[in-house]
């Protein structure tokens, strides 16, 4: 069929990769905010209805979250913890693996192989977290919101930074990582629908690298994130 269709279907297959990988990790999540919740309905479970909405905003059909649901709520299913890996990429970065596993003893080993494997190295516990500080975002809609109003609004409820995006017609509002459940219910009573939520590790300080550096570094997160078992890589590239 041609070049051009080869060059498509690598991109196709490329895509239908990452949409199975971020159904895989909503699919874990949403196992984890049932067990955590206390319910398995949006009514009666924040964290799930937060996890829902993640769901939606990628396109995650109704019945696969369905079926995500009614699994978790089994009590043969499988339980999956939220585990935090350290360590330094090539040249020294400073990493963050953030997983959600059923079997800690296979997710360190793999961590610490591709650690290995890429350039780098696995540390201990605090070895690099402190050079990070955890933070929740939400993203809304924009359109008719009164900037003025709705920061003094959403301040009471944790508010850090607004981040207005004009050409997607959305705000991102960050808050602590302790204010998540505050903001949540704020964002809820106000009326105001959530179309996404993200909890993050952000940077307190930024490293230079060269662009080959960059290109090791960035070769190591990539494997990192074919990993089922691994739910986000963070680092402090400039």
């Amino acid at each position: 069929m041609g070049r051009v269709f080869e060059k498509r279907k690598h991109k196709m297959f490329a895509r239908y990769a990452k949409m199975a990988k971020a159904f895989t990790r909503i699919g874990r999540e949403i196992v984890i905010a049932v067990k955590a919740g206390g319910g398995h309905t949006v009514e009666s479970n924040a964290r799930l209805r937060a996890v829902v909405q993640n769901a939606k905003s990628i396109n995650m059909p109704k019945d696969r979250i369905d079926a995500a649901i009614k699994r978790a709520s089994e009590k043969d299913s499988a339980n999956y913890e939220e585990v935090i890996y350290e360590g330094y990429a090539p040249h020294g970065v400073p990493v963050l693996v953030e997983t959600a596993t059923d079997n800690p003893t296979r997710t360190v080993a793999s961590v610490r192989l591709l650690f290995n494997r890429n350039g780098g190295s696995i540390g201990t516990n605090g070895s690099v977290s402190f050079m990070f500080e955890r933070k929740a975002m939400f993203k809304i809609s924009s359109v008719g919101l009164d900037r003025d109003n709705i920061e003094l609004e959403l301040i009471d409820f944790g508010a850090e930074e607004l981040n207005w995006d004009d050409e997607s017609n959305e705000l991102i509002i960050q808050v602590a990582f302790t204010d998540f459940g505050s903001m949540q219910k704020g964002l809820e009573d106000l009326g105001y629908e959530i179309k996404e939520t993200s909890k993050v590790y952000l940077p307190t300080t930024t490293k230079e690298v060269t662009e080959e550096q960059e290109a090791e570094v960035m070769a190591l997160i990539e494997k990192m994130e074919e990993d089922d078992d691994i739910l986000a890589v963070y680092h402090n590239l400039s």
